[in-house]
């Protein structure tokens, strides 16, 4: 870490000149003591070399603060001396000492590493002091950004910088890493003609750029796209950055890949409330569904409905050909009933071979609402009753093919405002599909209390 150029009286900058010429070095040494750097009245405030060998090996012997070095020595000359100097003590400011006033050289000194340049013979202490500060605040200016640049490409998450008027300017390797752009192909674009997947609408975009524009970071979660054109899930973060008058002037985005994350969910959300089997609704998610349509029925005022199914003819397929037959059978039930109801409208699967379907949004009217609650239940009745043909496979056998007749029965209830419960609703509508079983089977009733 750099000392400090402010200096208690215990402590002093440590300066090291490289100058062949004693009358020089003795001028360099008064300016020294005069110039305010906080050197100590007790101590020798500088070492001398007077060649450039000589001065590398003091200066890795006792590393110095800052070098003044002259760039005509006995054993080097010209920007060879400041690079070299500059190879052998990296992070340490150099201000160049010469006789020949030439901006030019000044220009290739600093390009060759040098922080600041005096013509000998042209400065005071004051200039040597200002020269020694601007060499130090500079060195540890550009230690800071290269420790930044280190950090900001070493980072896991993307991070892009754009302009006030969102084209990119830089993005670190996790960027190109993440969306398959580098960084000459980002630049210049917006991040939305990169990466924008059209899974989101005007108003979600809307409301990120009122955030940032108000000067406030906005924190989200952003489907994107890749340059192989997949998407991917992304915890995003945009920060605007502002001048000293609070003007906007760039951009900075964090961007996170979080696609394992959000599988997880989904997968830990349909393992909770999705059957195994079938993927329809569990009961879980059931009761959920079902208190969202009598919430709805009680606030438009229209009817539901609920159907309790359950196949009548399951538990000899199950005795005779195994529980593969069983569940080829469930999963062939699931779709047709699925096939039979509207998107709006719920099938889970309560348990075994036993079927819930809501029926939401039928009508205002009840002799309506039953008219068209016998029609879905009819419909599912005949299409259940339909023949099914299962390929059974089973591990070192051959596959068999079994023809199956199953029928099913149904229990129908209608809902709407009312206090009844979902779990009162469910239970009517499995007594009812009870009633059609005692009625012969392969058949629907509705609830007898209605």
């Amino acid at each position: 870490m750099k000392k400090s150029i402010e200096k208690t009286s215990e402590q002093t900058i440590s300066i090291l000149v490289i100058e062949d010429d004693p009358g020089d070095f003795g001028l360099i040494r008064a300016h020294v003591r005069l110039s305010g750097l906080g050197i100590s009245d007790n101590k020798e405030p500088v070492a001398w070399a007077k060649t450039l060998a000589e001065g590398i090996a003091a200066a890795r012997s006792n590393r110095p603060d800052v070098v003044l070095l002259d760039l005509s020595l006995p054993d080097s000359a010209g920007l060879a001396t400041v690079q070299a100097m500059r190879a052998a003590l990296r992070s340490v400011p150099i201000v160049v000492l010469t006789g020949h006033d030439d901006s030019a050289l000044a220009v290739a000194a600093m390009k060759a590493g040098a922080q600041d340049y005096l013509v000998k013979g042209k400065f005071d202490h004051d200039t040597l002091g200002r020269a020694v500060r601007y060499a130090l605040v500079h060195e540890a200016l550009e230690s800071r950004l290269q420790l930044f640049d280190v950090a900001l490409n070493s980072v896991a998450n993307g991070i892009v910088i754009t302009d006030v008027n969102s084209h990119i300017q830089w993005v670190n390797p996790a960027f190109t890493q993440l969306t398959g752009f580098s960084l000459e192909e980002a630049l210049g674009r917006k991040p939305g003609e990169l990466m924008k997947s059209g899974k989101h609408d005007p108003a979600f975009y809307r409301n990120m750029w009122e955030t940032i524009l108000s000067g406030q970071t906005w924190h989200g979660e952003v489907i994107n796209r890749r340059k192989d054109g997949s998407l991917y899930n992304e915890a995003l973060i945009i920060a605007p950055v502002t001048d000293a008058d609070g003007t906007i002037r760039h951009f900075v985005a964090i961007m996170q890949d979080i696609t394992e994350r959000k599988q997880a969910e989904a997968q830990i959300s349909r393992l909770a409330f999705y059957d195994a089997l079938t993927q329809l609704p569990n009961r879980h998610l059931l009761n959920d569904r079902l208190e969202q349509a009598m919430a709805a029925s009680k606030r438009g005022g229209f009817y539901g409905a609920v159907m309790f199914l359950d196949l009548d003819n399951f538990k000899p397929l199950n005795d005779t050909h195994g529980h593969a037959a069983g569940d080829l059978l469930l999963m062939e039930a699931a779709r047709r009933i699925t096939s039979c109801v509207r998107e709006v409208d719920t099938v889970a699967r309560f348990g075994g071979d036993e079927f819930v379907v809501i029926l939401s949004e039928l009508d205002v009217d009840k002799a309506e609402s039953t008219a068209q609650a016998s029609i879905i239940a009819e419909k599912i009745r005949a299409t259940l009753a339909e023949s099914y043909v299962l390929k059974i496979q089973q591990e070192g056998k051959a596959e068999t093919t079994v023809e199956h007749h199953c029928t099913s029965s149904i229990g129908v209830v209608l809902f709407i405002d009312h206090e009844a419960s979902a779990e009162d609703i469910l239970k009517w509508a499995d007594m009812a599909m009870y009633q059609a079983k005692e009625a012969g089977r392969d058949g629907w009733r509705f609830f007898a209390g209605q």
